[in-house]
């Protein structure tokens, strides 16, 4: 007997009595309860490791049950029986905290390949529990900066999502950093000891994405001399990325859907089932709901996709961030440079955190390794930066078409706010007391402002 113990929560004996023989036939200890209330009693009173729960109960229906069940023992991996599937149903359930889902009628086999995916996650689970208690000090993302609330709320979603096996839908402006997230979920899962595995769906031609991702057998068309894996074998145990997935060709779209609804593909020219375990997160700089009103993106797979959403703010929302991650590109890239480099000057911030930028992060990297190429001392100035840059700053003040006049004055007066402090700040080299002197304003009232404009005082030392 395996140590793990099964929970099977259903009101009728035949399919009661089936779940429970293949459960012991898989080796795993059982209880079967045939209403909601009486398996809460045996939660609270015996740790399960999975447990199998019809949606429709006496009483408390299924769905109650997995809300009640995430505050008694949230890392209890839950499996629903439905005879009642849709698109709807099938998203509140995972939405709810369920792990996977099985639509009445199925066969034996078909729940033994869902119970052991979910004895198997649970087991990797109780290992990555172990593991991040060993490495607590060390849970701050690696290579991910950011102080500005909206992105330390985008941190906590990381940390969320990652203890668990669902779904995920990254949505933000190119460049800021959507594969960036989607390795740190890897890491931090139970699947950081697997594969991830990148597909970039927009930068593959249409005829060669379907082999690209699911592979192909000899034969298969003109130049296949040999049989090759896709990404999704590649991916077995670990992660697929799917980066820009609003580009998948509708044909595409509905072979993914199938993955994640049965697990299990055919290569191209292939005649058997390939079985795959993967976690699929997707990014998209659009708007898949507008797509799916569009009829260009199948809706079930964009609830299938979309289980939990983390939205990326762009960089210009976050402009407190932006001298943060110079100064981590900075460091970052001085390794390479043979020519003494000591730092940025406090003038080059100043100019940092006036520029929109339109390309985000990956345009901020490449600003600060320009300025390292073409600096002629020791500190990078404002000249160094990208003639593009220096040119949208000057050109600021004429370009823009008229808004109406209260809306305009609320933009003028906050851009005026927002100059004025960094302007007092570099003057002051972020002394707060001596800034709110200059400005003869309290202490706490610069405090207000900056914090509004999400400044940092110790960037400007």
């Amino acid at each position: 007997m395996h140590g793990l113990r099964v929970l099977v929560i259903e009101d009728e004996p035949d399919m009661q009595e089936t779940c429970a023989k293949v459960v012991r036939h898989m080796g795993y200890a059982v209880d079967c309860a045939a209403d909601a209330e009486t398996g809460l009693r045996l939660i609270r009173e015996r740790t399960y490791g999975v447990a199998i729960v019809d949606i429709r109960l006496p009483g408390m229906d299924g769905l109650a049950f997995l809300r009640e069940v995430r505050r008694i023992q949230p890392d209890l991996v839950v499996i629903v029986i439905t005879a009642f599937a849709s698109v709807e149903t099938d998203l509140e359930a995972m939405q709810s905290g369920a792990f996977d889902y099985i639509p009445k009628p199925f066969t034996m086999r078909q729940l033994e390949i869902v119970v052991q995916r979910a004895c198997q996650y649970r087991r990797l689970y109780e290992q990555y529990q172990d593991l991040r208690r060993q490495l607590q000090e060390r849970w701050q993302v690696e290579g991910i900066v950011g102080q500005a609330p909206n992105f330390r709320r985008v941190l906590q979603q990381v940390h969320q999502v990652a203890a668990s096996d669902v779904s995920v839908l990254i949505r933000g402006e190119s460049g800021t950093g959507k594969e960036l997230i989607a390795r740190a979920i890897h890491r931090l899962s139970p699947r950081a000891g697997g594969p991830f595995v990148a597909l970039d769906c927009g930068a593959i031609p249409e005829t060669l994405l379907e082999a690209e991702m699911f592979g192909y057998e000899k034969g298969a068309f003109t130049g296949a001399s040999v049989a090759r894996p896709g990404l999704l074998e590649q991916a077995h145990g670990g992660t697929l990325f799917l980066d820009e997935v609003s580009n998948l060709p509708l044909a595409l779209q509905a072979k993914l859907l199938r993955v994640l609804q049965e697990r299990t593909f055919r290569r191209l020219g292939g005649r058997g089932e390939v079985e795959v375990d993967v976690r699929v997160i997707a990014a998209t700089h659009e708007d898949l709901a507008g797509l799916v009103r569009d009829g260009r993106f199948r809706e079930d797979l964009f609830y299938r996709l979309n289980v939990v959403e983390i939205q990326l703010p762009p960089l210009r929302d976050r402009p407190g961030d932006i001298p943060l991650l110079a100064e981590y590109f900075f460091q970052q890239l001085r390794p390479r440079f043979l020519k003494p480099l000591e730092g940025i000057s406090r003038a080059t911030y100043v100019v940092l955190q006036r520029y929109a930028w339109p390309g985000n992060v990956r345009e901020l990297r490449n600003a600060v390794e320009h300025a390292m190429v073409v600096a002629s001392g020791p500190w990078i100035t404002p000249l160094d930066l990208p003639e593009h840059i220096l040119r949208a700053l000057r050109e600021f003040p004429e370009k823009g078409s008229c808004l109406p006049y209260a809306q305009a004055r609320k933009t003028a007066l906050r851009e005026f706010e927002r100059q004025y402090l960094i302007r007092l700040l570099a003057q002051t080299q972020g002394n707060v007391s001596e800034a709110a002197r200059i400005a003869g304003l309290r202490r706490t009232s610069i405090y207000k402002l900056l914090c509004r404009h999400g400044l940092v005082p110790s960037k400007f030392r």
